[in-house]
Order: C-alpha cells, then sequence, then structure tokens
C-alpha cells in the first residue's frame, strides 16, 4: 500500500505550487467571468472556442473545427447541435461531398461578434488588471512555450 504523501515531503506538491492546478484554477475563473458578460446573448464559454475559429475562418467542417480548437469528436457533436438549436450556426452540404457538412455562421451570430469580442477584452482587462504591457507579453510568451512543450511532449503536434 502507497504511503500518502505529506506537507514537507519531498514527494508533495501544494495547490499554489502546481503549474497544472493553478492554470485549471485561473481557466475557471476566466470561464465564470466571461459567462457573466455573454450570457445574456445567449452564448456559453463552451461555444467561445468554436465561434472564435469560424470568426476567422468559415464554413469549416466538424472535423476542421475539432482541430482548430481541440475537442473531441462527440463534444464537438454535442456543442454544434446546440449552437445549432441556439440559433449560431448552420450546417450546409459541403458541394464537393454531400456526405459532410460545412459550418457556417448564422446572421445572428456575425450581429453578435464585436459584442463577444469586446466581452473577452473586458474578461483580459480584467484578468491583466495591474500588470505592464511587458509582463503580459512575458506571460502570453510563457505559456505559449509551455503548450508547445507538451504538445512535442505527448507526440502531437495541434493546430490551434
Amino acid at each position: 500500500m502507497e504511503k500518502a504523501e505529506r506537507p514537507g515531503s519531498q514527494n508533495h506538491m501544494s495547490r499554489e505550487s502546481s503549474l497544472g492546478y493553478q492554470v485549471n484554477y485561473l481557466a475557471r475563473l476566466l470561464e465564470q467571468a466571461l459567462r457573466v458578460r455573454i450570457d445574456r446573448h445567449g452564448v456559453v464559454p463552451g461555444q467561445f472556442a468554436q465561434l472564435l475559429a469560424l470568426y476567422e475562418e468559415e464554413p469549416l467542417t466538424q472535423r476542421e473545427l475539432c482541430e482548430r480548437v481541440q475537442i473531441e469528436q462527440s463534444t464537438m457533436a454535442y456543442t454544434l447541435q446546440r449552437m445549432q438549436r441556439d440559433g449560431l450556426i448552420d450546417r450546409v452540404a459541403d458541394p464537393r461531398d454531400g456526405r459532410r457538412a460545412r459550418i457556417t455562421l448564422t446572421q445572428r451570430a456575425r450581429q453578435i461578434h464585436e459584442v463577444l469580442m469586446s466581452a473577452a477584452r473586458d474578461v483580459n482587462e480584467a484578468a491583466t488588471l495591474g500588470l505592464g504591457e511587458d509582463e503580459v507579453a512575458t506571460l502570453m510568451s510563457a505559456i505559449e512555450r509551455i503548450i508547445k512543450n507538451l504538445e512535442v511532449g505527448d507526440g502531437r503536434r495541434r493546430r490551434r
């Protein structure tokens, strides 16, 4: 039977010293702050990455969208179903392959584009309050490096 790790032991890692814990907690806080700002527009944070990808380029297939936002097919299928129900996306048959659907934004999604971007900027500003531009740039650079380290470390190269 394994011994439980105790504070002060070499193997113990506190939540405050765990990069994974801290980043996960930060992600939850960012999600909550975003939810408060976008909920009244009928969008939830779980749809935000897909909308960003589609604002960057559309139409996309479900597979392309999965690759862009790094979400499993089953999760993406459910999210897209909800987004279609909520009037954010449409699925149109691919003219080159009728078995595939291409995901496009609805007029409603286009109309709330700037409101959503403003909400995201507000959250980023609130999160970085008191940090200088150079500190934010350093933070973003460090996060990008950590992501690349983990992508290479698990043998996958992801497109975001």
